[in-house]
């Protein structure tokens, strides 16, 4: 493909709350055996984006670990590649990435190296599959200067989580607001963009100039009459990880077959780094229904319309009912769940109860392991 790639994975999401205590939200469970990050990576492998950059940033180090090699992605060769970057403090600079548009900028020699015409511009806390070579191909044949995917959500769903645009007849984006109280359109950004280099290369530049640090605020909404910035309307499956509410939506959106095959088993395939773990284990009093279950778990008690990371272990008589468990959880037996998103690590002692009433509850131990 005649493209780079950039995914934006250094952001820090308060509406996150305790779940991005210890990680970035890019490095976020997803679907029992996957990291959030996973889907990005596993498009620009799949577009035969041969090389791509991940600006890291936020709580990066589980992240960091997650991306050690670079083969799970087929990222692994001598042209390209895949590339880690951290701010880094030079004689020039000693800030943070103070928004998207100054992550890139202060990574413009990633660019300027480069020799690929296009740059795919895309956020690490989405769930798609898409091709690239596609929008590639629409913004060539638009001549525009950016193409921004976009994509028609419900009248219920809330859209002052996003960016929502609203174009012409010829698909041309003629307003864009970002995370607005009263939205005019339920058609939203979905942070994926195509944009020439040399032209990213001077827009991040004069931004920097300007002490502008954002790329949606600074660029596509500032440029929105000056630049031809199309939209490209996407129809298959998207979701972002904006909030606790929609990281619960989205696992649970596994649960049903149709998204399970869109995913695990239609062409192309999404991949993650692989443990070496035993397949789970269902002892006497196991009952499973609707769930999914990772490698290396073991199971003593019922659990329903869930999803299990790797490593769980359920006690006996426990009752686990629409909730997450992350990785790496111990429940002790007598243990009633219900609603809930168990943090990783977590050990909860026997005969305990937790349900989320109204909202997702996160349930946050924070303990050492004990012998119950």
């Amino acid at each position: 493909m005649r493209a780079l790639g950039i995914i934006l994975a250094g952001g820090n999401n308060n509406n996150m709350k305790e779940l991005t205590v210890k990680r970035a939200a890019a490095a976020m469970p997803i679907a029992g055996n996957y990291r959030c990050i996973d889907f990005a990576l596993s498009n620009m492998s799949n577009s035969h984006v041969q090389k791509v950059a991940v600006l890291t940033q936020y709580n990066s180090r589980s992240l960091n670990e997650h991306l050690s090699s670079s083969k799970w992605w087929d990222f692994g060769r001598k042209q390209g590649g895949l590339f880690i970057f951290t701010p880094t403090i030079t004689a020039d600079n000693s800030w943070w990435y103070r928004g998207t548009a100054d992550a890139i900028y202060q990574n413009l020699d990633f660019l300027k190296k480069s020799h690929e015409p296009y740059v795919v511009i895309a956020s690490g806390d989405s769930i798609y599959k898409l091709d690239y070579n596609k929008v590639l191909e629409y913004h060539v044949y638009k001549k525009a200067d950016i193409t921004v995917v976009c994509k028609e959500i419900g009248p219920d769903e809330d859209v002052s989580r996003f960016g929502v645009i609203r174009m012409n007849e010829d698909s041309r984006i003629e307003e864009f607001e970002e995370k607005p109280m009263v939205a005019k359109s339920n058609t939203i950004s979905t942070g994926i963009y195509v944009i020439r280099r040399r032209q990213l290369i001077e827009l991040m530049e004069k931004c920097a100039l300007e002490n502008r640090f954002d790329f949606v605020t600074d660029i596509l909404i500032r440029y929105k009459n000056l630049k031809r910035i199309y939209g490209y309307k996407m129809k298959e499956y998207w979701n972002s990880i904006t909030c606790v509410e929609s990281y619960y939506q989205t696992n649970m959106d596994f649960l049903k077959p149709e998204v399970r095959r869109y995913f695990f088993h239609d062409y192309p395939d999404i991949y993650s780094k692989i443990d070496d773990l035993p397949p789970a284990k269902y002892n006497v009093g196991a009952d499973v229904r609707n769930s999914l279950v990772s490698s290396g778990c073991i199971l003593n008690g019922k659990v329903e319309n869930s999803i299990l990371y790797k490593k769980v272990y359920i006690g006996n008589n426990c009752v686990i009912r629409n909730s997450i468990i992350l990785n790496d959880v111990y429940i002790g037996d007598n243990t009633y769940i219900e609603n809930c998103i168990i943090e990783s690590h977590d050990t909860l002692r026997a005969n305990m109860t937790y349900i989320g009433e109204e909202d997702i509850r996160i349930v946050f131990e924070n303990n050492e392991r004990f012998v119950l």
